[in-house]
């Protein structure tokens, strides 16, 4: 490919949002995770942690509490609404006023067929699960003290709900209080301070665990109402509890950062003395662990330094498999950057706004590895706030820099940049097609005339760009076999000629633009497809998916390519599975049809499919070794995979009409230093 013009990024200062719920799925093995921004975000466990789904945020919507019920997922926050999600359509189906001020927490019992929410009233309310909504059924004995955390026994006919100083345990029937179970203050807390349930679990045996902000994990027997046995774990907080499918393992997540567990075990042969033991202390967190899961082979933890964590538990899982490596997810699992490849304008995507700028220019010439002298400073021409309450869920920049696209949950709205020398104004397409309602991706062709946005059952609605500043509707681009989830990838061809998108169901459909229909639908994979590409000028769509897999297949002829035939056939390099986030970009190189580049979090790759492949005795990344070895013989160790790790936290890597490269990189290397010192105080305050 010969040397490139690499433009370093690093003035997109994303930060991610603090992790408030989180609620696993076992059967369907999918984690939903709340963010303190209101959106909510789906990861599948079963396919390399990829990030499936995300719901975005609404100003003034906060998610306190999450919980599934099947495969619905329900929430509930501080603004005093139960919601339920739309996971096809990626957006609230509906919310429901609970009338008991602020919601605390949300349960649903082993039956599903109720859901119970903790209010800032007292009051502990019951909802009938319908199919089609919820219904309100009745209230519990009303306390004095808001309702903290609740949690059901698993026969549906208990409910055990954390307050101040005390844990209450209703019948569900009759609705009344059965057991009050006094916290002691003395252990770890002033006598003047109230203590604070945060978080109770209610196990089969009636044995109810609390954590406090004592930093006190408590046994109690259900009951007699008796305490069994305390555990003083921190001199904070202990802010969230979660338990085993088994009942066999708990953990306790503190505002120190660290995850505790404990495990139901015996000190004897005979297994009949078995209690509660805290085993193991893991210190994976900087800021306040707000929020647990217990997997069956692993610890999920989140909290105020944004990051998911999930910690194998070692006794649970092989050896030098990839479930027992450590996973830390720091960012989204797709991009948030579009670029103007034709006028390296770059666009930003916030929740609240957009921001436009065009890079920089250099001059000189050096040496590979120099930093050359910049004679233009990146600009920043356009911060656009967006419209209503709803959070940027998608956007998009034309090729040629002139038009800008987002959408919210709710509405599409199109802009038009005009550039008049240093003077840059922006003016709003007031009439967009009514079928254009609202889009989970937005992408251009690459010659600007076309606007492509994703709708409802995987379609897409195909609008032409006229003029200065109008629209019209094209066609509507539908599969023959309508899926139900939403599209999270789509990329359109350099010759016009082809559209292919993807959705989480890992169908993967192209459609030819000139007769406005489905060409065809890639062979399913059963992984999900997490960045692709169309060749300019082959026809070939390149595609990655979540558990590392490469694939090229060949539009005109419906197959897989020779090349990629040949790399199912050999294989992947070991180490190139040893990679724990996902690749989010790929392209191919328009001056060299052979070159396919693409890139994950923390690793940059050009794949040159003129060479051979790398065999397991080959050293993968070896560039800096090709770079010492003589010229003659650099040939006889190079290989396919140019692989460097020179960037970190790579968000977005874009090759522009000049042949520079632009890589967007997260400016700060530390997440957690732009955040607040932890909070070590007892009052409770909402």
């Amino acid at each position: 490919m010969g040397e490139l013009k690499v433009h370093r990024v690093r003035f997109f200062d994303y930060m991610p949002s603090a992790i408030r719920a989180m609620a696993f799925n076992a059967r369907t093995h999918r984690l939903a995770l709340a963010r303190a921004d209101g959106s909510v975000e789906i990861f599948n466990f079963k396919d390399s942690y990829f990030q499936e789904k995300v719901i975005p945020g609404k100003e003034g919507r906060t998610v306190e509490a999450l919980c599934y019920v099947g495969e619905r997922l329900f929430g509930a926050g501080l603004n005093g609404q139960i919601t339920e999600y739309d996971l096809e359509n990626l957006k609230p189906r509906y919310s429901l006023e609970a009338y008991g001020g602020p919601i605390w927490t949300i349960s649903s019992n082993g039956q599903g067929t109720h859901l119970a929410i903790g209010c800032e009233d007292g009051t502990v309310k019951l909802y009938q699960i319908l199919e089609d909504g919820v219904q309100f059924e009745k209230n519990l004995d009303r306390q004095k003290s808001r309702i903290i955390s609740l949690s059901w026994h698993p026969s549906g006919t208990l409910l055990a709900a954390g307050m101040m100083d005390m844990i209450r345990v209703f019948d569900v029937q009759s609705g009344r209080s059965t057991q009050r179970l006094l916290v002691d203050r003395t252990v770890g807390s002033s006598k003047n301070v109230e203590v604070v349930v945060w978080s109770v679990v209610f196990l089969s045996d009636h044995t109810i665990v609390s954590g406090d902000s004592a930093g006190k994990v408590q046994l109690w027997d259900g009951l007699s109402g008796t305490l069994v046995k305390t555990h003083l774990v921190t001199k904070w907080d202990v802010l969230a509890l979660a338990v085993s499918q088994d009942e066999s393992s708990l953990i306790a997540g503190t505002s120190e950062g660290t995850v505790v567990q404990f495990q139901f075990i015996s000190s004897t042969m005979d297994q009949q003395d078995k209690t509660w033991v805290r085993t193991r202390t893991f210190k994976n967190h900087t800021h306040d662990v707000r929020a647990l899961a217990h997997t069956e082979t692993a610890v999920v933890s989140g909290g105020m330094d944004t990051q998911l964590v999930v910690r194998p538990l070692l006794d649970k899982v092989e050896k030098k498999t990839a479930e027992a490596a450590l996973h830390k997810i720091l960012f989204p699992h797709r991009s948030l950057v579009s670029c103007g490849k034709k006028s390296g304008i770059l666009l930003f995507q916030f929740p609240g706004h957009l921001e436009l700028w065009r890079v920089g220019e250099s001059e000189g010439h050096g040496k590979p590895g120099d930093s050359l002298p910049v004679k233009r400073q990146p600009e920043k021409l356009i911060h656009l706030k967006r419209k209503g309450d709803d959070h940027i869920c998608c956007s998009s920049v034309s090729p040629c820099g002139t038009w800008v696209a987002y959408s919210t949950v709710s509405s599409v709205r199109l802009y038009r940049i005009h550039y008049d020398n240093n003077n840059i104004s922006i003016s709003k397409v007031s009439k967009l097609p009514k079928v254009l309602g609202s889009a989970q991706q937005l992408c251009f062709s690459p010659d600007s005339s076309k606007l492509f946005a994703s709708s409802s059952q995987s379609s897409v609605v195909v609008v032409a760009l006229c003029g200065q500043s109008e629209c019209k509707y094209v066609h509507t681009l539908k599969p023959k076999q309508g899926s139900k989830q939403a599209i999270h990838l789509m990329c359109a061809s350099e010759d016009g000629k082809w559209l292919a998108t993807a959705n989480s169901d890992c169908h993967i459909h192209v459609y030819n633009l000139h007769t406005q229909k489905l060409h065809c639908k890639v062979p399913a994979y059963s992984s999900c497809p997490t960045a692709m590409a169309l060749h300019p000028t082959t026809g070939n769509l390149f595609m990655v998916h979540a558990d590392q897999q490469l694939f090229e297949y060949s539009l005109v002829k419906k197959e897989y390519t020779e090349w990629s035939r040949k790399l199912q056939k050999q294989g992947l390099h070991p180490l190139w599975f040893q990679r724990d986030t996902p690749i989010t970009d790929v392209a191919y190189s328009p001056t060299n049809p052979g070159h396919v580049i693409l890139h994950d979090l923390y690793m940059f790759c050009l794949i040159d499919q003129s060479l051979p492949l790398p065999d397991k005795t080959t050293i993968l990344s070896n560039q800096m070794t090709l770079k010492a070895l003589p010229e003659q013989e650099r040939s006889r160790h190079s290989h396919a995979f140019k692989i460097t790790r020179l960037f970190q936290h790579i968000l977005c890597v874009s090759l522009l009409e000049d042949r520079s490269l632009v890589v967007v990189e997260r400016p700060l290397l530390d997440i957690t230093t732009r955040l607040p010192a932890p909070v070590r105080q007892k009052k409770f305050a909402t």
